[in-house]
């Protein structure tokens, strides 16, 4: 699997998925590196390889006054002060071509928004850094479609592309996960199931997203019993209070459990 190829990247001989986490964007260092510390214990402890999630900026916003960033610069050196600090691997979305480059002086992995995933210059710029590539599956695309998409980043001379699933559209203001497209799309690429915002209920009269977070650890287990190759999660310690996404990000305090939780169900997975 190409995980095994990243930098950083512990735990690969495990036989566990993989972990994308942290907060939805980075608010600030301090809050970035108390959330890295947790994982990085919980996931040495579980023995689950793990990658530092967090947004240098926000672009997709429903208003004007949403939290887009504390400035992208200050926001790329905190992940990567994260990754130098716990030595572990980071991610981060790119929204516009010249992102692509930038980004790439701090972060391992450049991430494909969801509504962006079908635009070529973007996937092609991410491409060609030779970092790790994650596309997020539209939520208007078929799991079949998405092979085009791994294929613009192998056609670009990288090899390196995964795939993440972050549910489909359902009526305006719900997300489905169709289970049946992980089998689909783990025959193009290393799939991740994006659980947290999977969760998501857009579209709210508030301009402010909704979510479903105690539903978390049932979209979670599904997808490992699914041999999801890894999962993605947003988490924070103070959810109602964080700038962006936290009507469906994950408390901190319930990482740990919800993980051994996940642990446990993977290796009676393997086991099968």
């Amino acid at each position: 699997m190409s995980i095994e190829k990243l930098p950083k990247i512990k735990h690969t001989s495990s036989n566990n998925f993989f972990l994308l986490a942290g907060p939805c964007a980075i608010e600030g260092e301090d809050m970035a590196m108390r959330i890295a510390e947790r994982v990085v214990r919980i996931t040495e402890d579980l023995k689950i390889p793990y990658v530092f999630k967090g947004s240098f900026k926000k672009a997709n916003r429903s208003r004007i006054d949403s939290f887009t960033g504390i400035g992208d610069e200050k926001a790329l050196k905190i992940l990567k002060k994260v990754s130098d600090t716990f030595n572990v691997p980071t991610i981060t979305d790119i929204h516009e071509v010249s992102d692509a480059a930038k980004a790439a002086e701090y972060a391992d992995v450049l991430q494909i928004p969801a509504f962006l995933v079908r635009q070529t210059d973007l996937v092609v710029a991410a491409a060609e850094t030779g970092k790790f590539v994650n596309l997020k599956k539209g939520q208007f695309m078929s799991p079949e479609a998405m092979k085009h998409a791994v294929k613009k980043v192998q056609d670009s001379g990288n090899s390196n592309a995964w795939i993440t699933d972050r549910g489909t559209m359902f009526g305006y203001q719900d997300m489905i996960v169709d289970f049946r497209g992980i089998p689909t799309m783990r025959t193009y690429a290393p799939t991740v199931l994006d659980v947290t915002h999977s969760l998501q209920q857009p579209n709210q009269s508030s301009g402010v997203t909704g979510g479903r977070p105690d539903m978390i650890e049932t979209i979670a287990r599904a997808g490992v019993v699914n041999n999801i190759d890894g999962l993605f999660m947003e988490t924070h310690f103070d959810p109602a209070n964080a700038k962006s996404d936290g009507a469906n990000m994950l408390h901190l305090d319930h990482l740990e459990g919800l993980l051994k939780n996940l642990v446990a169900i993977k290796k009676t997975v393997n086991s099968l």
